[in-house]
């Protein structure tokens, strides 16, 4: 992840002869490429000595990191110094503690070279706009038209636009080739076993639900707390409370969560999966890796990622029940006949520079940054080391793919969480290699680019919404004051017809100033995003 907990492919049993690597991560299909192994940006400068560079990161919850004794002796780490003539200082940040982890940094002393946050962390948002205006960053502009060019090409003008405060650079983007990237995934076998089709409308998806439940499953399903990859309802009703869902209502710019019958039933059904135990039980308090589990122990057939996921899901289901068979459908509609999760800015992780470090190392950040998106570069994070994990055949890459969980944990660390910059929508290059990866590139471009919902946002972000932390609206995170009240109907202890009660204690804790502000942007067309 960074944000979305990002992660590499998992691959079937096979050898892969493929084309060498294009010009860039976002290509389709291979290219004929040198026999020798691609030289690095670094090659001229072999006599000099390599820079040192301390990167903060998240640790994605990527179990090949986090069992490492020491992440800066990893080969891919070494391998990716050597290629970049730098000597990287990796700092992994917990993912579910990282922006608070994060905020101490900022008050500290010791701050890395290099901070490559997780997704939303805009230098225009609550999190980040106070360093700016402090001074903690450095803007990149110049160092990235002289030794950034293949990253100014590479990275779309949509992205760039994201990561500039007061029109200036100020970090370089992960970014999206397309604004839609959750999917829903079902346990196509379980589905197969209650003899009903795929789901269409949220009333399907129910009784999918209960078909599974009947034939065993546990908790059919799999919720995540905090309704993070579990927001699927809203989505289908259109109500998701986020920063970039805001809409016009009579004459105020409102979150969407102020359509109230909607949201009711968008509750209701959330409700009904808790009472059913269509859901688990402890849902609230259900973190990311017991949520991992539980899906991998086959204890639930339905949830939601992010579609490049798609691979790894197929892999790690396995072991639990060789005969699980993961796929993508379409999210479940609601009453407009639309679905899908949150459409998603064009940037993921952002990587700040520290505005302490010489010239000399920014410069050797900007290089190292800039291989991640050549040529070599794709070559290195998607296939290793040539002699290693890839060989040279008739001028393309013979690539053996990892055959065991382990082996594509560190495939996945090597090829997305060590890669800062990329396209993080889909790694077509080596989704291309198998048979699997083919059919991932079809269902995301027939299923997952058509759904997904959007709104009304602002950039810079609403100043009321890092003054008021209980209604503030963040990218993917629910105001605390919001997320309360549907948890506690959810559970039963407030009826959901209480829903305007609701809103007016969100009203009186911030959020009559975040409309009037919204309203006031909006009427102004002060940096306003309107959603595709």
């Amino acid at each position: 992840m960074k944000a979305w907990l990002k992660t590499g492919l998992v691959s079937t049993l096979m050898v892969a002869v493929i084309a060498g690597c294009s010009n860039s991560s976002t290509s389709t299909t291979g290219t004929s490429a040198s026999p020798a192994n691609p030289a690095s940006p670094a090659s001229s400068a072999k006599s000099q000595a390599p820079v040192k560079i301390s990167i903060s990161l998240s640790d994605s919850l990527n179990k090949y990191a986090l069992g490492s004794t020491d992440i800066n002796n990893d080969k891919w780490v070494k391998k990716l110094g050597e290629l970049t003539n730098t000597q990287l200082d990796l700092r992994l940040v917990p993912h579910a503690e990282f922006k608070p982890k994060t905020a101490l940094m900022f008050a500290s002393t010791d701050l890395p070279d290099v901070m490559n946050t997780i997704q939303g962390m805009f230098p225009t948002g609550p999190d980040m706009s106070g360093a700016i205006k402090g001074g903690l960053f450095m803007p990149l502009d110049d160092l990235l038209k002289e030794y950034g060019q293949d990253l100014l090409k590479a990275i779309p003008e949509q992205a760039w636009n994201e990561v500039k405060y007061n029109g200036k650079i100020y970090a370089i983007p992960e970014y999206l080739s397309n604004a839609s990237r959750r999917a829903t995934f079902i346990r196509k076998d379980l589905l197969d076993q209650t003899g009903l089709p795929a789901p269409k409308t949220v009333d399907d998806f129910l009784n999918v639900l209960r078909a599974m439940k009947k034939n065993g499953v546990a908790e059919p399903y799999a919720f995540r707390k905090d309704f993070v990859y579990s927001d699927v309802i809203f989505g289908a009703y259109d109500v998701m409370p986020y920063s970039t869902m805001f809409e016009k209502i009579g004459d105020q710019v409102v979150p969407k969560f102020f359509k109230v019958e909607a949201m009711q039933k968008a509750l209701t059904v959330y409700k009904t999966m808790y009472d059913e135990g269509l859901m688990a039980k402890d849902f609230a308090s259900l973190d990311g890796n017991k949520w991992t589990n539980n899906i991998n122990a086959g204890k639930s057939g339905v949830w939601n990622h992010n579609a490049n996921l798609l691979m790894n899901w197929i892999s790690t289901t396995k072991p639990a029940n060789a005969k699980s068979e993961v796929v993508i459908i379409p999210s479940p509609v609601g009453d407009d006949g639309k679905g899908g999760m949150m459409k998603y800015s064009y940037t993921g992780g952002l990587s700040y520079i520290n505005s302490k470090v010489s010239k000399e190392k920014a410069i050797a950040i900007v290089k190292m940054m800039n291989y991640m998106v050549t040529e070599a570069g794709d070559r290195f994070f998607n296939f290793g080391i040539e002699g290693d994990t890839y060989t040279m055949q008739d001028n393309k890459v013979v690539y053996k793919q990892p055959t065991t969980p382990e082996g594509s944990l560190e495939e996945q660390f090597r090829s997305v969480m060590l890669r800062l910059v990329e396209d993080t929508a889909l790694n077509r290059t080596l989704l291309n290699t198998t048979e699997d990866g083919k059919k991932l590139i079809t269902q995301f471009d027939t299923i997952v680019t058509k759904e997904g919902r959007n709104g009304i946002s602002f950039a810079p972000e609403l100043t009321t919404t890092a003054k008021f932390t209980d209604a503030g609206l963040k990218f993917s995170d629910m105001p605390p004051v919001i997320l309360d009240h549907m948890l506690k109907m959810v559970y039963g202890k407030e009826p959901i017809s209480d829903w305007p009660k609701a809103l007016e204690d969100w009203k009186a804790k911030g959020g009559n100033e975040i409309i009037k502000e919204a309203t006031e942007r909006y009427n102004k067309k002060e940096g306003i995003v309107m959603g595709d």
